[in-house]
């Protein structure tokens, strides 16, 4: 039986982020307004695995704490004992099997790395958004590549799981600087990456630049093409991928976000990876008003005939190809 894999989130929202980056609205994204203390980080841990381990027998399962929301490493350091303590009671009683958190790359050093280890932390993400500094100083991120750098390779050297998350359609990006931060951030060899497009959120400096036309946002087609070009270059070098575009909630969904949104973006991206594979296909093999059956696992179906089957009704109007799907059950 594959195993599954879980993280418990406990947002600790912006807090100790020493920098507003244009984009930022960590309430809005985390849905997150109260601090978060020992206790209730406590009530969400075990209201999560009241649930994992109701549906899931032990030995089929792995699930970490996860400190997500704000740079979890620059929080004030009796908040960041407290939570820590808390998550490594967890780990002690074999009910997680480690932690991890999200943090900025200037906020990572021995000193800190030695603190997270001996609580049991066993992987750290690294909020990279963009590899190019003039992207980074156009989005107020306050770090530069050479930052990541250098935080990626200590944290691999202390052990840990190393995750990097970028974003697409930052002010001052193009498709091509995106490709260079996806090509920058493989060679640092991760061992998984989360991909977001850039959404305009109410309340952050973008929202204004947005509004007085100094920003304009990515078309949700050109997100899509774009995150589907990156997902090829982390595949290829077996990166794992935690995630493409942010989690649909209250605060993050068609009515509170501009630009490239949709409640579907992963499925998304991946039906046009796999419409790149297969008209590639197409076209090397000139094939035109014919079936093309391909063999695919259940779990794969979905992604291959499209979101609302728009791969399947693409290759019917542009090539007269009708797709057949043959499921292996694997």
């Amino acid at each position: 039986m594959k195993q599954r894999v879980f993280h418990i989130p406990v947002f600790v929202p912006h807090k100790g982020c020493p920098h507003d980056c244009v984009f930022c609205n960590q309430r809005k994204i985390t849905g997150q307004i109260e601090e978060m203390t020992q206790a209730k980080a406590r009530s969400i841990i075990d209201s999560h695995l009241e649930t994992i381990e109701k549906y899931n027998d032990r030995g089929t399962y792995y699930a970490e704490i996860a400190f997500f929301g704000g740079s979890f490493t620059a929080i004030d350091r009796e908040s960041m004992h407290e939570l820590l303590s808390l998550a490594h009671g967890y780990v002690l009683s074999g009910r997680v099997g480690g932690v991890r958190c999200s943090t900025r790359p200037d906020c990572i050093d021995d000193e800190v790395l030695a603190l997270c280890k001996s609580y049991g932390m066993t992987a750290i993400e690294l909020g990279v958004q963009s590899a190019d500094d003039e992207v980074l100083i156009a989005s107020n991120r306050g770090h530069t590549f050479e930052d990541v750098t250098k935080a990626a390779k200590l944290i691999k050297s202390y052990g840990m799981e190393l995750g990097l998350q970028m974003m697409t359609g930052l002010p001052g990006d193009t498709p091509a600087k995106s490709i260079e931060t996806a090509k920058k951030i493989a060679s640092l060899s991760p061992d998984s990456v989360r991909i977001y497009p850039t959404l305009v959120m109410e309340g952050t400096h973008l929202a204004l630049m947005h509004q007085s036309g100094a920003y304009t946002a990515q078309t949700l087609d050109e997100a899509v093409e774009l995150a589907a070009e990156l997902v090829s270059i982390f595949k290829a070098r077996g990166i794992t991928i935690l995630r493409i575009g942010l989690q649909t909630t209250d605060g993050v969904n068609a009515s509170t976000v501009k630009g490239p949104y949709h409640n579907a973006f992963a499925e998304l991206v991946y039906g046009r990876v796999w419409r790149s594979k297969i008209e590639s296909d197409i076209i090397a093999r000139s094939l035109h008003d014919t079936t093309y059956e391909i063999d695919a696992p259940s779990g794969k179906i979905s992604q291959i005939i499209g979101h609302k089957k728009e791969n399947a009704e693409y290759f019917k109007r542009k090539y007269n190809i009708i797709l057949k799907l043959n499921n292996t059950k694997s």
